[in-house]
């Protein structure tokens, strides 16, 4: 079902959705919706899903959600069109590749920082560098701009997964309700997890996904682990990082095959986070 506040964006309802009760709801930035769609009826099958797909670059996805309305509208038009009685139980957000674009500008307001629970990045977390363009093996830095906001919900989920404060506002009927603001919901509400994978893909104008990781880490003063074993797909996994609700894998492979492989094996990572 394509929604009207948002072009580009669908909505799937999983075969096990119950508006009756709080539903969990996923958006998913970036990436073939049926693909994603199989997902979610095979693996989460409670969950209400939206996917999101409008063109090539992080900008694209980025420059919608500068508009503050435009995340309300689209959590509205779908609590509207599932006949939500309850409300959201948890949010969602995920995104391959570019769709990290709008999960960054969304997390960049602070009313949203706080409603979602749950973030899941497929191979795509990139910052440019400054000076623009210069490597860091020539002297450049990564923009911290570019990537506070992915430190900010890190340290949320590290620090036992709670956002100070102890909870998340309620969500009724896809709308953020103010005066509930700090009151505690439905079970993990306001908890935060954060699920970071990478590629080795060095893309030379902007920070890779790997570069990105390490300055993740660095700012939450994490270290991460080998850890040699066959991934989904049969990838290769390099490293982890497990650190409260936090969690990092880093995979071999450096080709396009190899990053289209993330969002092909999404499912894989379903089961760190708290989406019920």
């Amino acid at each position: 079902m394509d929604l009207k506040s948002l072009k580009g964006a669908r909505l799937f309802i999983g075969p096990r959705v119950n508006p009756n009760r709080p539903l969990p709801l996923l958006i998913h930035f970036h990436g073939a919706s049926w693909l994603v769609e199989q997902h979610v009826a095979r693996y989460l099958p409670r969950v209400a899903l939206i996917t999101v797909n409008l063109g090539a670059g992080s900008s694209a996805y980025r420059k919608p959600f500068e508009q503050p309305e435009t995340f309300q509208n689209l959590l509205s038009e779908a609590s509207d069109n599932l006949g939500s009685k309850r409300g959201w139980a948890s949010i969602t957000l995920s995104g391959f590749s570019a769709g990290y674009g709008a999960v960054r500008e969304i997390l960049r307001r602070p009313e949203y920082f706080a409603l979602v629970n749950n973030v899941l990045l497929l191979d795509g977390m990139h910052a440019s560098y400054s000076p623009e363009g210069k490597l860091l093996a020539d002297g450049g830095t990564i923009q911290a701009a570019d990537v506070e906001v992915f430190v900010n919900f890190a340290r949320a989920a590290v620090a036992g997964g709670r956002v100070s404060g102890g909870s998340s506002p309620r969500v009724s009927k896809g709308i953020l309700n103010s005066k509930d603001a700090g009151r505690k919901n439905n079970g993990d509400a306001g908890r935060k997890t954060f699920v970071v994978t990478h590629s080795e893909i060095f893309p030379g104008a902007y920070a890779s996904t790997t570069e990105c990781a390490y300055y993740l880490l660095s700012q939450l003063s994490l270290t991460r682990h080998a850890q040699l074993r066959q991934g989904p797909m049969g990838m290769q996994q390099l490293s982890a990082v497990d650190a409260g609700g936090f969690h990092l894998r880093g995979y071999a492979g450096n080709s396009a095959p190899d990053h289209i492989d993330f969002l092909h094996a999404m499912p894989a990572w379903f089961v760190l986070m708290r989406v019920k």
